[in-house]
């Protein structure tokens, strides 16, 4: 399939095509390019420039380029234009323009990644569905969400993230979405932010996007949803505020099973009870968005809750497993990997999933632990410090066993526990990561939860490491 030629992305980006090609997709990474694609040659760390040549190498159809780089055949296909990063926004518009999908842009200071899978999974039932790559939620990630978009697609959902003031509207305007959703608003980011309220005023930019006529689905039950709301009636959009408080999309309840969370919601006349495999109560509220975005589109309820339960989360966003530390003597413990990244509302929700589950009993007949392993969440300005240890008041500590902490930061965390619950203080998840063997036992539940920096997830590579059914694996 042909997805853009070199006549179209000429025309949409005022570039100079020195021969005719067709590009089957869009890169910016040699290391995950496919033979087919257009190869865009951002600068971040490196030149992509330094790199157009290996995409040739690779198969690449073209390379998006501000001059013909050193190392590249004469004739090479190329889009010479005068600023790569703007080229690449002016294909995601193009991109959008020519769009038939409907299009829903997601953000929010916890959960977008996880409820645009959701949103993935529940529209795919209903037509071919685009969504954003892994969390392609910035300045660039956005235009190539949308340069990616196939003008055939019937749904297209666009994550839209941010680290400053003024980042989501002018996101949003490019994507122009149809409807907007908010997961929630949390203290993330905080540095760059004065308080919540300056958070809520940041992810309600989204509805400016808006088509007219839009649509707004955001959280009712927040200190800070009346500053969505004005901001949704603002742009002149049709409001389906959800949660436990809302008249239309309304939170009914949610059980916790040891697989499961069983979520029972009310739309409007309609009864409908979702089961989140693998999931706690923060996924709940998410899966209700999605539900009154299923509302707003005008799509079959039963069978959008139907295509959730389809939905579990994916590695490093609560991604729940067995890890057999002896096959033959059935001796094994649950990770729970939800490394990707931390705030302190997710933080919170993922302690309330681990102190909510039921250690497994080894064959000695003593139960295992619950142990969280926490990495230092980023972004929190001043309040940093006050932050890291409130986590050590939060109810669900006390059905926590053992803590370990990683990073600076999560020091404050450390001191504030009570001597039977502190575990390993480290700066590094390497250093923890050395020793992870010593720190499971057979029955355990383990949480690893930190912001991405922090590097935790190495932390869960060697606790996957431990698996002997992985070892097998590998040596087969």
């Amino acid at each position: 399939m042909s997805l853009w030629s070199a006549q179209d992305a000429a025309q949409a980006t005022g570039g100079r095509a020195t021969s005719d090609w067709h590009a089957s997709g869009i890169s910016i990474d040699t290391r995950s390019l496919q033979p087919g694609d257009l190869f865009v040659a951002l600068s971040a760390a490196r030149d992509g420039h330094e790199f157009v040549a290996q995409a040739f190498e690779k198969g690449a159809a073209a390379a998006l380029v501000s001059h013909h780089p050193e190392g590249v055949a004469a004739d090479a296909p190329l889009l010479i234009v005068p600023d790569v990063m703007a080229a690449l926004t002016a294909l995601g518009a193009a991109g959008r323009a020519r769009a038939k999908a409907r299009v829903i842009a997601v953000t929010g200071s916890a959960g977008k990644t996880s409820t645009k899978e959701m949103l993935r999974e529940m529209l795919s039932d209903f037509g071919q569905t685009h969504a954003a790559e892994a969390s392609f939620n910035n300045h660039w990630g956005v235009p190539i969400t949308l340069a990616r978009l196939d003008p055939a697609a019937d749904f297209a959902v666009i994550e839209i993230g941010m680290n400053h003031p003024g980042e989501i509207a002018p996101l949003a305007c490019l994507a122009q979405p149809h409807l907007a959703m908010i997961t929630t608003i949390a203290a993330a980011h905080l540095e760059a932010f004065d308080d919540l309220d300056g958070i809520a005023h940041e992810k309600a930019s989204i509805f400016k996007g808006l088509t007219p006529g839009g649509d707004a689905v955001y959280p009712c039950d927040l200190p800070t949803s009346p500053i969505l709301e004005a901001a949704a009636q603002q742009a002149g959009a049709t409001l389906y505020p959800f949660g436990a408080g809302a008249d239309l999309v309304r939170m009914h309840d949610m059980t916790q099973t040891e697989t499961a969370l069983v979520m029972r919601a009310q739309i409007g006349d309609t009864r409908l009870a979702v089961r989140l495999a693998n999931s706690g109560a923060h996924f709940g509220m998410n899966a209700l968005g999605c539900l009154a975005v299923a509302q707003a589109l005008g799509l079959d309820l039963v069978r959008a809750a139907m295509a959730l339960g389809r939905w579990q989360p994916p590695s490093g966003r609560g991604l729940r497993e067995t890890i057999t530390l002896d096959a033959v003597e059935q001796l094994h413990f649950t990770l729970i990997d939800d490394a990707f990244n931390a705030n302190p509302a997710s933080v919170e929700a993922a302690l309330d999933l681990l102190a909510s589950l039921k250690p497994a009993r080894a064959q000695s007949g003593q139960p295992g632990r619950r142990i969280a392993i926490l990495g230092d969440m980023l972004e929190l300005g001043p309040q940093e410090a006050a932050l890291h240890k409130a986590i050590g008041d939060l109810p669900a500590m006390s059905g926590v066993d053992l803590v370990h902490c990683v990073g600076p930061r999560m020091a404050a965390l450390h001191a504030s526990l009570p001597q039977r619950k502190r575990g390993r203080l480290v700066t590094q998840a390497d250093d923890l990561a050395r020793i992870v063997h010593m720190l499971v036992s057979p029955g355990d539940i383990v949480l690893v939860k930190g912001s991405k920096s922090s590097f935790v997830s190495r932390v869960v590579d060697r606790l996957r490491n431990l698996d002997v059914k992985m070892r097998n694996a590998k040596e087969k």
